[in-house]
């Protein structure tokens, strides 16, 4: 399994709760993810899409990847496969 899929649903889950992303945001980015891999287009991790869109900045993106980091070095059990 590649790496960005263990965290995709983390990442926009943690953007979620602290407030940098809505929920109807991820689910629009959570498309055009699943779009692009459909028709073949370069896989586009959410942040990346995130921030194309305007919906978060490098600084909260970085903040977000930090705490999943971090989250999978103290509970592994919780990165979901």
């Amino acid at each position: 399994m590649n790496e960005h899929r263990k965290y995709c649903q983390r990442f926009g889950k943690i953007a979620v709760d602290r407030g940098y992303l809505l929920a109807e945001q991820l689910q629009q980015a959570l498309r055009e993810q699943v779009d692009d891999d459909l028709v073949e287009r370069p896989h586009r991790v959410l942040g990346a899409i995130c921030f194309d869109h305007g919906w978060m900045s490098p600084r909260q993106i970085d903040e977000v990847l930090n705490l999943m980091f971090k989250m999978s070095r103290t509970e592994p059990e919780l990165i979901t496969q």
